[in-house]
């Protein structure tokens, strides 16, 4: 799995970059946000995210990690396609989308492009929960801790547990200790698994 991709931005589109990395380029989709800030870069870090399907392997990539989870919050709920979350993240910043969720409001949710009343309020629904109330970052995630979570979370996947359960007890673990170390956190959560 393919975490992130840096190198040289070989061409820039409204929806769209190409990343030469290593002499290999790399087209992987972005959002207009994300856009906007590329334009007159020479390179470029873009976390990414992996869609593999019968018929393509697809990269979408985003500038910040927090912009990735995010966008797979929001492919996670019914209905909500990569395309759609895309365009979710292009219409808002994280943070304006962040306090949509955690503030029901699904005016502006339904004001991007293909959101229906019925899609914004299944986002709201399914993600409250996720995200914490009054700030923009999401349950079980600091800025600290936000690789060291998702290192743990994939060394657990990678061992076999589920991932509600994992999740689960990473989110108890970093809740009570935000700068817990990878390691550490491992450990706990097999005693808790």
């Amino acid at each position: 799995m393919i975490d992130y991709i840096r190198g040289e931005v070989a061409e820039l589109t409204p929806t769209y970059v190409v990343v030469d990395c290593g002499g290999v380029g790399y087209e992987i989709n972005i959002t207009l946000l994300d856009n906007a800030e590329l334009q007159g870069k020479t390179s470029a870090k873009l976390f990414v995210h992996e869609s593999i399907r019968e018929d393509a392997h697809v990269l979408y990539g985003f500038l910040s990690s927090q912009t990735r989870e995010y966008f797979r919050l929001l492919i996670g709920v019914s209905g909500v396609g990569p395309n759609t979350a895309r365009l979710i993240l292009s219409a808002m910043t994280v943070n304006q989308l962040g306090a949509a969720i955690s503030g029901g409001d699904s005016k502006v949710l339904k004001a991007v492009k293909g959101i229906g009343g019925k899609t914004a309020e299944r986002i709201i629904v399914d993600l409250k929960d996720k995200i914490k109330v009054g700030t923009d970052s999401l349950i079980g995630s600091t800025a600290v801790s936000a690789s060291g979570y998702e290192d743990a979370l994939a060394a657990l996947l990678m061992l076999g547990f589920a991932a509600p359960a994992s999740k689960k007890a990473l989110d108890k673990l970093y809740k009570s200790d935000p700068s817990l170390s990878v390691e550490s956190a491992i450990k706990m959560a097999l005693t808790m698994l």
